[in-house]
């Protein structure tokens, strides 16, 4: 096993970083639909059905 020393970078905290890092983890996330949502469940519901559509008769030779 190799052990490979710690990095001695010394950590400096201000409060304005601690203010900013702490107001980005404390967002509230957003509710209710979004605006993509009705172009996804489109695709989803166009792709499924050309996913059970039946194939394409071949034809007899």
């Amino acid at each position: 096993m190799v052990v490979t020393e710690m990095s001695t970078r010394s950590v400096t905290e201000t409060p304005e970083l601690t203010a900013d890092v702490e107001a980005l983890f404390d967002r509230p996330e957003a509710d209710g639909v979004y605006r993509e949502s009705e172009k996804c469940l489109g695709l989803l519901l166009l792709a499924g059905a050309a996913l059970l559509s039946p194939p394409t008769p071949r034809r007899k030779g």
